[in-house]
């Protein structure tokens, strides 16, 4: 009875480690051997972004030290912040890196500033659709993060109905266009570098970046090329849920194995008994024969 509570039990509880494993798997792989943010802080002016009043340490631990968390939801909405009071609902709005200031969303597109207002309030963070993203400076990892190529977190992609819906952290797109030549900005931002090395040479070429300048010359001329959807998701829910029902199961088990433990051992013990009174009424029966031979023999 022990080895068959203990063996599926045990099955059950490697299963869990495994998935648990490939959960921490997951999210390490997604991280990039360059340092976050290219070592480089948030924009002090930040803080005041469309005259709102954002909080520069969150600022700094979500979008520089970070590559799983978020600002609390529902952030856009304080009275300090009111994101969407601020914004000209008759025009796109293009929000920038919070470090290096490159344009990484340009909204509402595609769709009125009502629904981007809507949808935004409703999941708590700004949330952008695949028109909306300026795809050249974003990255987007396999298991849904998503990060500038300043390597600022952004957040990550959370699809809705089929279609890649990016919930973007606020304070790590309330950057301001940096005023530097490209140049300057690749010797600020090693990132933006792509280093080949061959067997006999080094090529070192920028790699395709979309500049506040090149943007703004005429931003309606712009057209992403983000994939609708992008098959890139986090499996934290999924595995979430895989975890709750393993956990579910063992203690079903666990549940199942004492009930089992309990009957048994009752029905053990009542077997027993009954071996025992069993028992003894054959010794007692014994006697009343032995009796009775005796009797007769005198």
């Amino acid at each position: 009875m022990k080895a068959f509570f203990a063996a599926p039990l045990l099955d059950f509880i490697l299963l869990f480690l495994a998935v648990t494993t490939t959960t921490f798997t997951t999210v390490s792989s997604s991280s990039d051997d360059q340092q976050q943010c290219n070592g480089i802080p948030p924009q002090l002016d930040m803080v005041n972004y469309l005259g709102a009043t954002l909080d520069y340490d969150v600022a700094d631990r979500i979008c520089c030290h970070n590559h799983r968390y978020a600002e609390s939801k529902g952030y856009l909405e304080e009275p300090q912040v009111a994101l969407f009071d601020r914004l000209d609902p008759t025009k796109e709005t293009i929000f920038y890196d919070v470090v290096c200031g490159l344009p990484l969303f340009i909204a509402p597109r595609g769709r009125t500033f009502e629904e981007f207002k809507d949808e935004s309030i409703h999941h708590g963070w700004p949330s952008f659709r695949p028109e909306e993203m300026i795809s050249e400076n974003v990255i987007l990892h396999d298991d849904g993060r998503m990060e500038s190529i300043c390597l600022t977190h952004l957040g990550h992609n959370l699809p809705d109905s089929g279609v890649d819906r990016y919930c973007i952290d606020l304070v790590c797109i309330a950057g301001s266009p940096l005023n530097v030549s490209q140049s300057d900005l690749t010797q600020q931002f090693p990132s933006l570098v792509v280093v080949q090395d061959t067997d006999m040479t080094t090529t070192i070429t920028t790699k395709n970046v979309v500049t506040a300048d090149s943007l703004l010359e005429d931003p309606s001329d712009y057209v992403s090329s983000a994939e609708q959807n992008s098959g890139k998701v986090s499996n934290k829910s999924r595995n979430v849920t895989i975890g709750v029902v393993i956990a579910v199961i063992v203690v079903l088990i666990l549940v199942g194995g004492a009930v089992y433990y309990k009957y048994g051992s009752s029905r053990s013990k009542n077997t027993n008994k009954m071996n025992e009174d069993d028992e003894e009424n054959n010794n007692m029966k014994n006697d009343d024969d032995n009796d009775t031979s005796n009797e007769v023999e005198e």
